[in-house]
């Protein structure tokens, strides 16, 4: 087996910003391709700067290993994921990357989508959400505005919160979900959400600090919207500490390390009974077809990152206001355009 890899500096049609002030331009990321014979798998990982990992570290691991992942007998993907995840412990990113693209390969080498080989089929499959970053409340209209869609993600975390939804409000009929991204205090949570409620608001995604357990035992008793851990369930193990404090989980991917965590991770949430969400994280449409084949196994997907950039890295995927398909047959479902 044999391992490519390559570095990206995509562009954002908006700027990106969420609460803490934090904005970005462009999303970087990383593709690796693995190539067995006549066939080849592709994958991807964002670099989240306040994850502190970037694709300059995940390449220095790339190198430092790379003969060890690519001597491995490669014969499924659970396998491998596990060969990583003792490899290279300190880099779920790059893991996830490396995952993703063995399951492509595994597809294309079974000549079956990854849905399939799930034992899911391709029905009742939820629509994704567009996101609209914090701005001012006349360029997040005009966002919004711009990109006619049935579902909005809408990012807050700010002191006029209520005032952006209600502007938003004004102009679509839209579902409004939101995503505070741990900007909120208890009081603040609180107040809020019953006022969104008001507003037509569906959910709220991470309200809290992450690690403030306490305060989330509070909102799940009291609040009147379904909470969904997104900082607060990062990894297998965080599963069963959002039971009884989130409504359902958010899983990223790119955070927990890959395709075959997060199968488990939903497995573990349906035995909890929690609804289970998937997020991007800015992905291209290699990334973002990886999502598309859990649809299947979701109640709500955000997957819009092609949607936000401006530059693609593949074809296949489309991503319309209420289907999702993919194009071809085998594997993640997409043909990469890399150069």
């Amino acid at each position: 087996m044999k391992l490519h890899y390559f570095k990206y500096e995509l562009p954002f049609q908006y700027p990106f910003s969420i609460s803490g002030g934090r904005t970005k331009t462009h999303q970087p990321t990383l593709v690796v391709v693995l190539e067995m014979g006549n066939w080849f798998g592709v994958g991807e990982a964002p670099a989240i700067a306040y994850y502190n990992i970037t694709v300059d570290e995940m390449i220095a691991d790339i190198e430092k290993h790379k003969t060890l992942i690519e001597k491995f007998a490669f014969t499924d993907p659970e396998r491998y994921w596990h060969y990583l995840h003792h490899l290279l412990p300190n880099n779920p990113f790059l893991v996830c990357a490396l995952d993703m693209a063995g399951w492509d390969l595994y597809g294309k080498m079974k000549k079956a989508p990854l849905y399939q080989i799930w034992n899911t089929q391709w029905q009742n499959l939820p629509s994704t959400d567009y996101t609209i970053g914090i701005d001012t409340i006349d360029k997040m209209v005009e966002k919004m505005k711009a990109k006619p869609w049935p579902i909005y993600k809408i990012k807050l975390g700010t002191h006029e919160d209520i005032e952006i939804v209600t502007a938003l409000r004004k102009h679509t009929d839209a579902a409004l979900r939101i995503d505070a991204n741990a900007g909120w205090t208890v009081e603040e949570a609180l107040h809020k959400i019953p006022l969104l409620k008001e507003l037509g608001v569906q959910m709220i995604e991470q309200p809290l600090a992450k690690d403030n357990w306490d305060g989330m035992k509070i909102l799940f008793e009291k609040s009147p919207l379904p909470l969904f851990a997104d900082e607060s369930s990062v990894f297998e193990q965080d599963v069963e500490k959002c039971h009884h404090h989130f409504h359902g989980i958010n899983i990223k991917l790119t955070k927990c390390s890959g395709i075959t965590p997060a199968l488990r991770m939903i497995k573990q949430a349906r035995q909890l009974n929690m609804q289970v969400m998937m997020g991007c994280m800015n992905e291209s449409s290699i990334g973002s077809a990886a999502i598309a084949n859990f649809l299947p196994q979701l109640d709500i997907v955000d997957m819009d990152g092609p949607l936000l950039l401006t530059n693609d890295l593949a074809t296949g995927l489309q991503i319309e206001p209420s289907v999702i398909t993919l194009h071809q047959p085998y594997g993640l479902g997409i043909t990469p355009s890399l150069n």
